[in-house]
């Protein structure tokens, strides 16, 4: 069955393949295979509803089953920022080197606790009849002061998940996609997406 990933974001999409790549069930598709395709814009105040707008959105224009994740960074000591503008953090068209330049700015002088945050990811799971289930999920650690790590994106060369001693830009594609937010949400919809095949 077709399953559309509802994002034009190629880092992401291939950690979600990885992650999805032992369910025979799915004809796995992205947003780069609907060029003529034009999201929403993200209005909503949390990582779940823009997840909803965006699985809903595309499930109902595109005629198929529909994936969307909303994720980011939160910062308690920053009030919950980047939060959900973590792709926008440093403005509109930011890279994502100028949103981790910002946030480093932000966060000096923080130390010890103050330097905790977290990833949350939410994913949502839509069909042309409306949504049929959101879940997220966490992983939590610490913003270092400096970047480290060549692999992931976003701001995965600041991340340092508790008890871990690498960088979520120094681990290994593997090992960071058994850890992740994005996992800890992935497994919780996966039960849903077998059984979403049983039903239709």
């Amino acid at each position: 069955m077709k399953l559309i990933i509802a994002s034009r974001n190629v880092h992401k999409i291939r950690e979600i393949r990885a992650m999805l790549k032992d369910s025979k069930k799915w004809d796995l598709f992205s947003l780069v295979d609907f060029p003529e395709y034009t999201p929403p814009e993200e209005t909503g105040a949390t990582f779940e509803e823009n997840a909803i707008l965006k699985a809903t959105h595309a499930a109902q224009s595109l005629n198929a089953f529909v994936l969307a994740d909303d994720s980011g960074l939160v910062i308690p000591a920053l009030d919950g920022a980047p939060g959900v503008r973590s792709a926008r953090y440093a403005g509109e068209g930011a890279t994502d080197k100028d949103n981790r330049k910002k946030l480093l700015e932000a966060m000096e002088g923080l130390t010890e606790e103050s330097r905790d945050g977290y990833f949350e990811c939410c994913i949502a799971l839509a069909s042309p009849d409306g949504l049929e289930k959101s879940v997220s999920g966490r992983c939590e650690g610490r913003i270092i002061e400096e970047e480290r790590g060549g692999q992931g994106f976003g701001y995965d060369s600041l991340f340092m998940k508790h008890d871990y001693s690498k960088t979520f830009a120094e681990l290994e594609e593997d090992m960071k996609n058994r850890i992740s937010h994005r996992r800890k949400a992935l497994d919780k919809i996966l039960l849903h997406l077998e059984n979403s095949v049983l039903s239709h």
